[in-house]
């Protein structure tokens, strides 16, 4: 079979993408102090607006989810009114855009907020925040029950202010290490009430926002991103397969419109996974939309594609380096090689 990423893919009923090329979420920092978008993330976005679908960089849901210097944020009127700026700009280009919402759990600090940083447990990690080294972590407090009633209630509400900013759905993070991952992680998560322990316990999170959001904008418009493999900024353990293999069917029913895999590189392989790669796993796993990303060119994506192994391809770096990434590639031209001098500013 031959497949060609160029042209429209079919979501759903309502959500039809003009390739199955995705612009992976991309952290930026970019934001104003009062993380609100800015001009030059309106340009940037409207840039790239040829991609089936943009994921916007990783969006934080309340102040006390910051665990980055001048990331956005969806909670505010303002900061609602500067993505309506940047989703306008991309749709006055026919590109589509989801709202990856965020929270970043144990990894929050603050420094931003005032106040405790909220986890599954109170096991901190090592290192410092990124772009500030002078801010090391801090233990976390664990969640309690209210705490987490209330994590959930603004992820529905974050995810309602993205379709007011005129996103097209959104992306729930679930991914690389941060809160909703950190419930599904043996090393991070030990609690011993509803929320620890057990495969079902440990998904109950996860997946009362994936409810929570279904029930404020639709199936149609709510995606996850999971990383089932832990290796950022946390330790791999052979029980969490266990946790996803229950998850991963619990989300069958929910009609998602894709899953999102999160990994840096697709080419490792995990033991706790029985050496599956991320792809691998939760093509095994899952039968819905699946999107991949990790190091993949186009070719290599499109051969992935082919052979079923999933059914996006979601390109992070090449697109900050090729603002006309979706052009160069329909011509045949070269692309630009990314640089990390790159990340300095919003081309």
């Amino acid at each position: 079979m031959t497949t060609d990423l160029l042209s429209p893919f079919k979501l759903n009923d309502s959500i039809e993408l003009k390739n199955r090329v995705l612009m992976a979420p991309l952290t930026r920092c970019m934001s104003d102090d009062n993380l609100v978008p800015t001009q030059a993330m309106v340009d940037y976005y409207a840039r790239r607006a040829d991609a089936g679908l943009i994921i916007s960089e990783a969006t934080i849901i309340r102040p006390d989810a910051q665990g980055y210097p001048n990331t956005p944020g969806l909670f505010t009127s303002e900061q609602i009114q500067g993505w309506k700026k940047v989703t306008d700009a991309v749709h006055a280009k026919g590109g589509k855009m989801f709202a990856q919402l965020w929270h970043v759990g144990r990894v929050a600090h603050p420094h931003f907020f005032g106040g405790d940083v909220l986890a599954p447990s109170a096991i901190g990690v090592e290192g410092t925040v990124p772009r500030m080294r002078e801010l090391a972590y801090v233990t976390p407090k664990a969640a309690t029950i209210e705490d987490i009633q209330g994590l959930i209630a603004d992820y529905a509400k974050a995810a309602e202010n993205a379709v007011e900013a005129g996103f097209d759905g959104v992306e729930i993070h679930g991914a690389n290490g941060y809160l909703i991952d950190q419930f599904l992680h043996f090393t991070a998560n030990q609690r011993e009430d509803q929320y620890g322990q057990t495969p079902e316990n440990m998904s109950r999170f996860a997946l009362e926002v994936v409810d929570a959001v279904i029930a404020a904008i639709g199936a149609d418009k709510t995606a996850l991103r999971l990383s089932p493999g832990a290796y950022f900024n946390m330790d791999e353990d052979n029980r969490d397969k266990a946790v996803f293999d229950y998850l991963l069917a619990a989300l069958e029913s929910r009609h998602l419109a894709y899953l999102h895999g999160g990994i840096f590189d697709d080419s490792m392989r995990f033991a706790s996974l029985e050496d599956k790669t991320t792809s691998e796993y939760l093509r095994s796993a899952y039968k819905g939309t699946l999107v991949g990303v990790g190091s993949y060119t186009f070719e290599s994506a499109k051969e992935s594609i082919e052979n079923d192994q999933f059914d996006l391809i979601a390109i992070g770096r090449p697109f900050i380096a090729n603002p006309d990434y979706i052009s160069k590639v329909k011509n045949g031209e070269a692309l630009t090689p990314y640089s990390d001098e790159m990340l300095a500013e919003l081309i």
